[in-house]
């Protein structure tokens, strides 16, 4: 990521909306609406479980979510309406909720339990097993076993530790190879995430923490989806942050980062996704104090030693000590804004043009 420092920006005209659940705020051509309830009750939990196939994690919040969406460079979206006959603070002014956006991103944990594995575990699906499931299954299926099972046993159709491949999805235009991101540029400095800036003490327009699902892994573990964003006048930036604890076997991240500047040009989103794991042992290893446990349930602090350790150690997927995931490693992706206002362009002009064909044909 890069760790270039831009200047400080003016705040720019914006307008927020709050409500009991949701939260919204409208700058430079966005609109970021966070929802945040309480868990899934009974009837929701049957319906998404019906939905994605698989047993749901023990806090599901089905209802909550952040959606991105972005009207173009020319859109009035964030700014407030000059009424210079009123005193109405412009923040308290209802946001339209009828334009049509360019482009919509979305979070949510329906589809994020749809891309957990489902099935037999193959190569690249990275599922683990409890520490003591080895011995487990010896004392089945050793000789001295008395009641003997095959070596090999499905106990579960999908993986139980909810492990997502999922960095959120683009919902609009729905057409789009993968979500319209491509490979990012190293050589180009736009195409990654500038660190300094980030670390800039700017006033902070908007910020949300939406949890998703947490499991603790009948008492083996915890795993854990949640959202943060922080929206500065100068970008805006998410975490999307899933944690797996395997007590006795494995510490296991996956990152996405959404980074984008409402002042650079060309405007671009940069979508970098990293996946670490490690083994427990080695993550211990780490604790400042050996007798407290607790620093193992935080996932902050497990996402900086993480990334703390050498790569070769925690991205490799052909290290011995890999499970073979195929989430470890980095993958940064940018998106160019202006290709999605081009093709807009174009519609327009094809809808425009039919129009005027239509305007030929005279009423009989």
């Amino acid at each position: 990521m890069a760790t270039g420092c831009n200047a400080a920006v003016a705040v720019p005209p914006h307008k927020r909306s709050d409500t009991e659940t949701t939260s919204t705020i409208e700058i430079s051509g966005w609109r970021l609406t966070s929802t945040s309830l309480p868990i899934s009750n009974g009837a929701e939990i049957d319906a998404c479980q019906a939905e994605v196939g698989i047993n749901l994690p023990e806090m599901f919040f089905g209802n909550n979510s952040l959606v991105l969406e972005w009207f173009g460079p020319d859109s009035d979206v964030g700014t407030p309406p000059t009424r210079p006959d009123s005193e109405e603070n412009v923040n308290d002014i209802d946001i339209e909720p009828d334009r049509q956006p360019l482009w919509r991103y979305e979070f949510r944990a329906q589809d994020a339990l749809k891309c957990v594995h489902r099935g037999p575990s193959e190569p690249g699906d990275g599922c683990v097993k409890v520490g003591y499931s080895e011995a487990w299954l010896k004392s089945r299926t050793g000789p001295a076993a008395e009641s003997p099972m095959p070596e090999m046993v499905e106990v579960k159709p999908y993986d139980w530790t909810y492990t997502p491949l999922y960095p959120g999805h683009t919902s609009l235009p729905n057409n789009m190879d993968n979500g319209g991101f491509v490979a990012a540029n190293p050589e180009n400095p736009q195409h990654a995430i500038p660190i300094a800036e980030l670390q800039r003490p700017d006033p902070i327009l908007f910020y949300a923490e939406i949890p998703l699902y947490e499991d603790e892994l009948h008492d083996n573990g915890l795993s854990i989806l949640t959202i943060r964003i922080r929206v500065m006048p100068g970008s805006l930036f998410i975490l999307f942050r899933f944690t797996l604890r395997v007590d006795d076997v494995l510490f296991r991240n996956f990152d996405t980062r959404i980074y984008h500047s409402f002042v650079r040009n060309p405007p671009v989103v940069v979508r970098d996704i990293r996946g670490w794991e490690t083994s427990y042992k080695t993550l211990r290893s780490l604790l400042p104090n050996p007798e407290d446990l607790s620093p193992l349930t935080d996932p902050q602090w497990i996402a900086r030693m993480l990334a703390s350790l050498p790569e070769s150690s925690t991205m490799d997927k052909s290290s011995r000590r890999s499970t073979g995931w195929r989430g470890l490693g980095t993958r940064i992706e940018v998106l160019d804004l202006n290709k999605l206002n081009k093709m807009d362009g174009e519609l327009s002009s094809g809808i425009n043009a039919l129009r005027l064909d239509e305007n030929k044909f005279e009423p009989v």
